[in-house]
């Protein structure tokens, strides 16, 4: 699954991601969807974040990114296990902008 939003620290080494888009289905090692790269996008969803030690996050931090990783629905927060990370724009667009 791929979902974009703005990659957050909540407390050490616990990283969600939101503002965030509804998953959508993606290939693992594809390249981004045209019109996806570039492209800020805000939504209202929240994902708590696992296999996040692979890759460099803090390099991310307060940036809008693509995430692409297998989506694990559960409550009260739904989770991404992190196969890849895309950065999209240096800062996070809110929901509704």
């Amino acid at each position: 699954m791929s979902v974009t939003g703005c990659l957050k620290e909540a407390s050490p080494n616990n990283w969600t991601l939101v503002n965030a888009t509804d998953p959508v289905a993606s290939s693992a090692n594809a390249p981004p969807r045209e019109g996806d790269s570039g492209r800020a996008a805000a939504g209202r969803n929240t994902f708590k974040l696992i296999g996040v030690s692979e890759f460099n996050l803090p390099a991310h931090r307060d940036h809008t990114v693509i995430l692409k990783g297998l989506f694990i629905k559960a409550t009260p927060l739904s989770r991404l296990n992190m196969t890849s990370v895309t950065m999209v724009a240096p800062s996070c667009v809110e929901a509704g902008k």
